[in-house]
C-alpha cells in the first residue's frame, strides 16, 4: 500500500479537520470528479474511487482513529486487521456508507447507480468502548464484556418467514431486489438502479412473517464474552475481532467488532510510546552524597544507586523497566528524573551548620556557579 496517497491529502483537509469540514470537502471533490461529469477524462473514475475511499475512513471515528495510528496498513498482528475489514473494493464496498449516495443525489435526486441487489451483504462493524488500567495496558489482560448484537433467528433460520410458509418473488422487481428509475438531471437523462421500494432489496415477499422475529430474520442477543487485550496496547488504539460484528444479510459475512481502548492515567508514571517516565524526590543530602533508593516500577520497586552530586532535573535510565512492546521483542525503558527538594522551616542550629558548610566550599564544587561568573567576567572585561 506504499503507493496510496494520504487520505487527508486526497480530500485536501488538515489532520485536525472536523466532521463538517471533511464532508464538505468530500462533496465538492466527488461532484467535480464524478465520471458522469467527466465523460472524456479516463482518470476521473480512479480519482472518484480514491476520494470515496478516503471519505469512508475519515468520516468514521473508529476507522479514522485506526488510520491516524497505523496508516494505510492498519495494525498488524496481536489480533488486529487492516482497513480491508471496513468495506470492500470498488464502489460496491460503500454500501452502508451514506456519503456516496449523497453525491449521486446531487446529480439525480435519487439513489446510487450501483444500488444494493439481493445478493449477500456484509454486516456492519460494531464498536465497543473498553476502559482499562495503566497496568493492564502495559502488561496485557483479559476482560469480560457484554456484547449486544443481532443474530440469525433460530426459529426461521434467518429467512424471516414462518416455518413451512410460502415465500414469493417480489412482483415489482421480479426477485432482483432492484428497480430502474429514469430522471432528468443537469447532466441529461439518466437511468438509475435503486433498491426496490416494495421488498427493500430482498427480492422476496413474505406472506407469513416469523412469529419470533416478526419477519426481520434476526433477533437481538446479549452475550458475555472474554476479550484478550495484548500487552503494550495504548490509549486510543483499536482491537479488531474478526466476524464478531453485525449480522450479514442474505448470507453475507458478519462485520467485525472494533474495541476502542481507553487507558486510565497513572498517579506516578507517564507513558511515551513504550517508555515510562517518573519523577523521584531526593533530599538535599541524598543528592549531594549519593544514595541507594527503591525506585517504583510497574511490577515491584528496584534498587538504584543515585551518584554523588546528583543535580536537580538529572535523568537516569533504567533499561527494560518500561512497557512490553505490542508486537513482542522486549520492553521499553524507565526514565527517572531527580527532583531535589530544598528543606524548609530550618532551625537556627541547622541554618548555622549550612552557613559553615557554605563557607567551607570552594568554586570547584559549584561548576555552574563558577562557569556563570567566568562568563560574566568575560562579558564586562
Amino acid at each position: 500500500m506504499a503507493n496510496k496517497r494520504d487520505y487527508y491529502e486526497v480530500l485536501g483537509v488538515d489532520k485536525g479537520a472536523d466532521e463538517a469540514t471533511i464532508k464538505k470537502a468530500y462533496r465538492t471533490l466527488a461532484k467535480k470528479n464524478h465520471p458522469d461529469a467527466n465523460p472524456n477524462d479516463p482518470g476521473a473514475e480512479e480519482r472518484f474511487k480514491e476520494i470515496n475511499e478516503a471519505y469512508q475512513v475519515l468520516s468514521n471515528p473508529q476507522k479514522r482513529a485506526q488510520y491516524d495510528q497505523f496508516g494505510h496498513d492498519g495494525p498488524q498482528g496481536a489480533g488486529y486487521g487492516d482497513f480491508s475489514g471496513f468495506g470492500g473494493g470498488g464502489f460496491g464496498g460503500f454500501g452502508g456508507f451514506g456519503g456516496v449516495e449523497d453525491i449521486f443525489n446531487m446529480f439525480t435526486g435519487g439513489g446510487f447507480g450501483g444500488a444494493r441487489s439481493n445478493g449477500p451483504v456484509r454486516g456492519d462493524d460494531l464498536r465497543y468502548d473498553l476502559t482499562i488500567t495503566f497496568e493492564e495496558a502495559a502488561m496485557g489482560c483479559e476482560k469480560e464484556i457484554n456484547l449486544v448484537r443481532d443474530e440469525a433467528c433460530p426459529t426461521c433460520n434467518g429467512s424471516g418467514a414462518n416455518p413451512g410458509s410460502k415465500v414469493d418473488n417480489c412482483p415489482n422487481c421480479h426477485g432482483t431486489g432492484q428497480e430502474r428509475v429514469v430522471t432528468n438531471t443537469i447532466l441529461g437523462r439518466m437511468t438509475n438502479v435503486q433498491t426496490c421500494s416494495r421488498c427493500h432489496g430482498t427480492g422476496k415477499i413474505i406472506t407469513e412473517p416469523c412469529q419470533k422475529c416478526h419477519g426481520r430474520g434476526k433477533v437481538r442477543v446479549s452475550k458475555r464474552r472474554t476479550v484478550k487485550v495484548p500487552a503494550g496496547i495504548d490509549n486510543g488504539q483499536v482491537l479488531t475481532i474478526r466476524g464478531q460484528g453485525g449480522l450479514g444479510e442474505r448470507g453475507g459475512q458478519p462485520g467485525d467488532l472494533l474495541i476502542v481502548i481507553t487507558v486510565k492515567p497513572h498517579k506516578l508514571f507517564r507513558r511515551r510510546d513504550d517508555d515510562l517516565y517518573i519523577e523521584m524526590p531526593l533530599t538535599f543530602t541524598q543528592a549531594a552524597l549519593g544514595a541507594e533508593l527503591d525506585v517504583p516500577t510497574l511490577t515491584k520497586p528496584v534498587k538504584y544507586k543515585f551518584p554523588e552530586g546528583t543535580q536537580p532535573g538529572q535523568v537516569f535510565r533504567l533499561r527494560d523497566q518500561g512497557v512490553t512492546h505490542l508486537r513482542g521483542g522486549g520492553k521499553g525503558d524507565l526514565y527517572v528524573t531527580a527532583v531535589v527538594e530544598i528543606p524548609k522551616k530550618l532551625t537556627n542550629q541547622q541554618k548555622e551548620l549550612l552557613r559553615q558548610f557554605d563557607d567551607s566550599t570552594s568554586g570547584s564544587q559549584y561548576e555552574k556557579k563558577k562557569s556563570f561568573f567566568d562568563k560574566l567576567k568575560d562579558a564586562f572585561s
